[in-house]
């Protein structure tokens, strides 16, 4: 019933003027006692709801902040949402959360939504490793920043983790515990996260003096368990087995672990594996799984942060600074790599 009955009808049924009814929603103070109960009984009565829309329409500037990640099938972005829902809903906005599934047209389409819907601004895990996207989107003139992702080749505000230096502490601990010939099962390699990871991992190696043959990349299509299972079934079958492997994240190591654990093949002992991300399923795991951390909770909050900002200091006398941030991450062990050797 409630979309059907407009402002006018509330003002009928109350006696009042449709400015009257206005100011009781958006000056009740300006209104007096008498007249605001009868327009409100009004209100109530009918189930009267205001348009949002039509009133970001009219004041120009939306209560919803897009967000924009890789999968929400990952945890690691459910606590992305979390952060940066959690500073939204301080600033008294809401999110609007949406799936790229690692898909460049899905990320388009749910881009162009944004600009339609004339979002405050988007936090944003590109799919698209051409930028091609973000290109487009940034003629729209709404703000967003990028999460997870270095602000490599253009000037918006970032957010993201050295997954350079976390790519090395992986394999440096792999490394220190007797390994010399490890696999990377490594996700879509057009992701820069993906990239990264695999550039510490060979730093790492080549500190130990060991060169990049060290290292065996098993590429996946996706990011998740069911893509580790694959690399997992891979790995078995290689000839020259490596004593360890590498996983871009965690939906990935887990799958390698249940790759292991149905073919009977031990981890630690036989299979050492170190995951990336630190989701609340790593600890929970059959063999508690090493995994490097990623401060997900925080870098959604600092993202939002940052678009928030940004957003207050539109036509301000002293305009918006873009930022980099990038955080550390950091290797939580536990007994998926500790082997003896």
């Amino acid at each position: 019933m409630s979309q059907s009955v407009g402002i006018k009808d509330v003002a009928r049924a109350a006696g009042v003027s449709v400015g009257t009814v206005s100011n009781v929603i958006n000056r009740p103070d300006t209104v007096a006692t008498e007249t605001r109960a009868r327009v409100q009984s009004a209100i109530d009565r009918l189930g009267y709801v205001r348009s949002e829309s039509a009133r970001q329409l009219r004041a120009g500037r939306s209560r919803i902040m897009g967000l924009l990640v890789l999968d929400m099938g990952n945890p690691f972005f459910v606590d992305v949402a979390r952060g940066a829902e959690r500073a939204a809903r301080q600033a008294g906005l809401g999110v609007m959360v949406c799936n790229s599934a690692q898909n460049p047209g899905e990320e388009a389409d749910y881009l162009s939504l944004f600009a339609e819907q004339r979002v405050r601004g988007v936090l944003l895990t590109p799919a698209d490793a051409t930028g091609r996207n973000i290109e487009t989107f940034r003629r729209h003139g709404i703000p967003f920043v990028l999460v997870d992702r270095v602000a490599e080749g253009t000037t918006e505000c970032s957010v993201s983790v050295d997954d350079v230096a976390g790519g090395a502490l992986a394999v440096r601990h792999l490394v220190d515990a007797g390994h010399r010939s490890i696999a990377y099962v490594s996700g879509p390699p057009g992701l820069n996260q993906v990239r990264d990871r695999r550039t510490g991992a060979l730093e790492a190696l080549a500190e130990a003096g060991l060169g990049p043959d060290a290292l065996r990349e098993l590429p996946t299509e996706r990011l998740d368990v069911a893509a580790g299972r694959d690399a997992g079934a891979r790995l078995l079958g290689l000839a020259d087995r490596p004593t360890a492997v590498f996983c871009a994240n965690d939906l990935l190591a887990l799958g390698v672990l249940q790759a292991m654990y149905a073919a009977g093949v031990g981890v630690p002992d036989d299979l050492a594996i170190v995951g990336y991300d630190d989701i609340e399923f790593a600890a929970a795991a059959a063999v508690p799984l090493t995994s490097v951390r990623q401060p997900a909770v925080t870098m959604g909050a600092m993202a939002a942060d940052l678009l928030l900002e940004e957003t207050e200091a539109e036509g301000a006398v002293k305009p918006h600074e873009h930022r980099r941030v990038v955080l550390q991450p950091e290797l939580v062990v536990r007994r998926s790599s500790l082997s003896a050797r």
